[in-house]
């Protein structure tokens, strides 16, 4: 588990150092716009500067009217001045949770268990309507793009157009899951194998020994926290994405684009190589 993770984080600094194209890429002040700030995620979250823009007292990023609006269930439509839809909202949000709240004190708990999703999709619904409302001059938006693809896996890359990278995810996720379902199913079967195997209570005359069981159930849980954190991997991946391409949108590449290719001798200095022999190989310079 521990390799797992450690090849993880590689894999998340070495593509967050590949994107950057310019240096100001995750910084706010990145936008044709100087005096405008509302073009990122990626500040540092304040009440004071959330609630002086719910009060309409100045203009706050995308980044943070979201993350206070995860708090405070409304806000985002407070800011976006639609405050005919708090209604629905809190309505959408609180009818579902109260009557899970009752429907699992009587017991009904797999009624209950709806009420409860359906709760929170009112909530998800709320935060999408707010990032969606978010009014902004730049097109595309980065803090937008991002916070497509943080609720919705692939809508970011459907914002920035790049439609075809939508499957790949999409794809990758489904994957990722049907495995770890796989898995977390026979983890679950050696699990319960293992406790009969071991219940001196109860007699057990199956065919998979305890060692056996035990053996597999390990395995599975292994191969199922592998699975888990492949699935954590791709929706961060996909996140990344949408931010970093939707600020790359505007990048430009010279017309003289080009690569000089050409074989290379290299000659060592002999105080400073053991084997003082020239060096055969390929030099490429690259123009843009």
């Amino acid at each position: 588990m521990r390799k797992a993770l450690s090849v993880i984080l590689f894999l998340l600094l070495a593509l967050s150092a590949s994107a950057q194209f310019k240096s100001e890429a995750f910084t706010q002040s990145y936008n044709d716009d100087k005096t405008n700030p509302n073009d990122s995620t990626d500040v540092l979250f304040s009440f004071k500067d959330y609630f002086q823009g719910l009060k309409h007292e100045k203009d706050i990023t995308i980044g943070t009217m979201f993350i206070g609006s995860t708090m405070i269930i409304g806000g985002e439509q407070m800011y976006n001045k639609q405050y005919w839809k708090l209604p629905i909202v809190y309505t959408g949000i609180l009818a579902p949770l109260g009557a899970g709240i009752y429907l699992n004190a009587t017991g009904n708990t797999e009624a209950a268990k709806y009420c409860f999703i359906g709760s929170g999709l009112a909530y998800w619904g709320t935060l999408m309507d707010g990032v969606i409302s978010y009014k902004s001059d730049q097109d595309p938006l980065p803090g937008r793009a991002t916070l497509y693809s943080l609720l919705l896996p692939g809508l970011g890359q459907a914002y920035n157009g790049e439609y075809w990278k939508i499957p790949i995810y999409l794809g990758g996720l489904a994957t990722a899951y049907y495995f770890y379902n796989t898995n977390s199913i026979n983890y679950e079967r050696y699990r319960r194998i293992y406790k009969e195997a071991t219940d001196k209570e109860t007699p057990y005359t199956g065919p998979i020994t305890a060692e056996t069981a035990v053996y597999y159930r390990d395995i599975f849980r292994q191969y199922r926290d592998y699975s888990s954190l492949a699935m954590l991997l791709i929706y961060v991946l996909q996140v990344i994405d949408a931010n970093v391409f939707s600020f790359m949108h505007d990048f430009e590449i010279a017309d003289d684009m080009a690569i000089d290719v050409r074989p290379a001798v290299i000659m060592p200095e002999t105080q400073l190589a053991f084997n003082p022999t020239p060096a055969f190989g390929v030099g490429a310079c690259i123009r843009f």
